[in-house]
């Protein structure tokens, strides 16, 4: 802990005098600096994820010191996302399909909304938020997610997603034996996501056998995942906890220190201040990324103070033929946009039609082996297999929302060119792009799929703030281009489940057709958001390309300007001129050796200061 404090205060200290210097050279880059700052003051969160029945939420109630607050069934798992936050009192809302705003509930109605229940005639909600005045959620925020039906694609799918917005992901498996092949293909999968994993082994009270299975555990990552062979494990048992909290004196710390409970809390407390630590540092290194693409620019300035004829004639020759490219935009390049954008909408469409297809199968067999009595549930697992479709098909639109991005930005600049242009696109796009418009159940004809923007995000209970915080830190890297992309939530609708209920009851034939139905209107509600969101991004990026064109013609006039008055002026007065643009240079080239001593010491502090898995 001794070097915490003052390592906290050296990146605070980086960060205070990197936007500083930005705010008088680059006012916007250092709002969105300063505002993904304040943005990314928010508790940590730790998600939990395992197989259903490995124990999450009792170990959630164990951790929280709160035997009732997240629900437990021995027959059915968690079947929605859970965040629990902190507050006074008790509340909980809720957020269903097919719409963006919450409703409240009742904290005893908790169950109803989170249990699956086979026989229900509505969707299980997207999200559960419950607040409540734990003294662990003073520190952070917790997440219990659903176990589904064991680690299929689609669990794999949304718990992936899970760990790419946790801070902390603890990685819950039971002692009843050793971790599974599915777990250890999920976790080789998570290394690349995740910075800080913790591993919980449950139940340990029910299996004598425990530390052998804990050890075979670590024999098996350091074989499959590696990076996480020397994560720390806590074996804990969430039925000891419950009985400590029943009982008085010295009966209840024993059985207290029994459960190992305790040791996961402050694991987690000392683990938040870690993290705000990183967030400091990738905000610094974020800054760091401008600085640099500043000193690029002074060094060209200074060239320009050279009074090099040739010089003049390359900006000028630039200017002359961007110029003539923006008199040709509709002919050319806009064109050219319009191809690529158009190809990656076919492209998309194809995908999701080929994912739609998958399901189909997928259902359409479990259907034929299903018994009578087996076709209950089968509107929640297609529900769950609709929402692995969206966090897949969100992914890959916007990757392919950034290939577009990139190749439409290869029509107007040369390689060199871009690295001066991109942070201006970003930006631009960062505006004509933001709040994307809400597609929902509620305003179209469709009746059996619910399709709202930002549902992947709540999902995954990070919603628009935190998604908004981690744009404004990624689109600040001024070698890359990184297009504003909202995901979106696809799910059954309220009347997907009461068709089921009044048709299908345990026919095979009225569950394929209405499997049939569902998938179509999922396909055709996807595919009509899929063209929308081209469209707006072909729009989003003309204005954008537009944008950069202009600023890159000013730069060049300014840049000709510098060369056009060295050439005239005489040789002492040039002499001047790069004297004050080297000074400006060395302002920036000290800003950038600050920060890096800054990275440097923080990198060493880290890890000096404990276990940073």
């Amino acid at each position: 802990m001794s070097g915490r404090v003052p390592l906290q205060r050296l990146l605070d200290a980086g960060l205070d005098t990197a936007v500083a210097y930005l705010r008088t050279v680059e006012p916007d880059t250092a709002g969105h600096l300063e505002q993904a700052r304040r943005t990314g003051g928010t508790r940590p969160r730790v998600v939990l994820v395992g197989e259903p029945r490995a124990g999450k939420s009792s170990l959630v109630n164990a951790l929280l010191g709160a035997p009732d607050v997240a629900p437990v069934s021995p027959l059915a798992g968690t079947g929605t996302w859970l965040e629990f936050g902190w507050a006074p009192t008790a509340t909980v809302r809720v957020w269903l399909p097919g719409h963006d705003d919450p409703v409240p509930a009742e904290p005893v109605d908790l169950p109803r909304w989170v249990l699956p229940d086979p026989a229900a005639d509505t969707p299980p909600p997207r999200r559960v938020q419950v607040d409540h005045p734990a003294v662990l959620l003073e520190y952070l925020t917790v997440v219990d997610t659903p176990g589904g039906g064991g680690w299929d694609d689609t669990h794999t799918t949304l718990a992936l997603r899970a760990a790419d917005d946790a801070d902390i992901l603890l990685f819950v498996t039971d002692a009843a034996g050793p971790l599974t092949a599915p777990e250890l293909d999920f976790l080789a999968r998570a290394a690349d996501r995740v910075d800080v994993v913790l591993f919980a082994l449950t139940k340990v009270d029910a299996h004598g056998g425990w530390r052998e299975v804990l050890a075979a555990n670590r024999a098996a990552l350091r074989t499959w995942a590696p990076r996480f062979a020397d994560a720390p494990w806590f074996p804990v048992s969430a039925r000891l906890a419950g009985l400590a909290a029943t009982v008085d004196g010295t009966d209840a710390a024993d059985l207290s220190a029994a459960s190992g409970i305790a040791a996961v809390q402050r694991r987690l407390v000392d683990l938040t201040g870690r993290v705000g630590l990183l967030r400091r540092a990738n905000l610094l290194r974020a800054a760091r990324a401008e600085l640099a693409r500043l000193d690029a620019t002074a060094a060209e300035r200074i060239r320009a103070t050279d009074g090099d004829p040739g010089d003049g004639d390359r900006f000028r020759a630039q200017r002359t033929e961007l110029a003539a490219q923006r008199r040709s935009e509709t002919r050319q390049w806009s064109l050219a946009l319009g191809t690529e954008t158009n190809r990656a909408r076919v492209d998309a469409t194809g995908a999701l039609r080929t994912a739609l297809q998958q399901v189909q199968e997928e259902f359409t067999g479990r259907i034929e082996r299903a018994g009578r009595t087996d076709l209950a549930g089968l509107p929640q697992e297609v529900d769950r297999a609709l929402q692995a479709v969206s966090v897949r098909l969100s992914e890959d639109l916007a990757a392919r929302f950034d290939t577009v991005a990139e190749r439409a930005l290869a029509q107007l600049f040369d390689p060199g060119q871009r690295a001066l242009v991109l942070g201006g696109v970003n930006a631009t796009l960062r505006h004509v792009l933001a709040g994307p418009p809400v597609t929902s159940a509620a305003g179209t004809d469709h009746v059996m799929v619910a399709l709202s923007a930002g549902g992947v995000a709540f999902m995954a209970g990070r919603g628009a703030v935190a998604g908004a915080s981690a744009l404004s830190a990624g689109t600040l890297l001024g070698g890359s281009l990184v297009v504003p992309f909202a995901g979106l939530g696809l799910g059954l609708a309220v009347g997907a489940f009461v068709l089921y209920r009044r048709r299908v009851h345990s026919d095979r034939a009225q569950a394929r057709t209405w499997l049939r139905e569902v998938l179509a209107e999922a396909r055709a509600a996807y595919g009509d958001d899929i063209t929308r969101r081209f469209t707006d991004l072909q729009y989003a990026l003309t204005v954008a390309l537009d944008a950069a064109v202009e600023r890159r013609l000013q730069d060049l006039d300014a840049r000709i300007a510098e060369v056009d008055r060295a050439q005239a002026a005489h040789r002492s007065a040039r002499a001047a001129e790069r004297a004050a643009a080297q000074a400006a240079r060395e302002t920036v080239r000290a800003r950038l050796g600050q920060v890096d001593e800054v990275l440097t010491r923080a990198r060493e502090l880290t890890v000096a200061d404990g276990e940073m898995t």
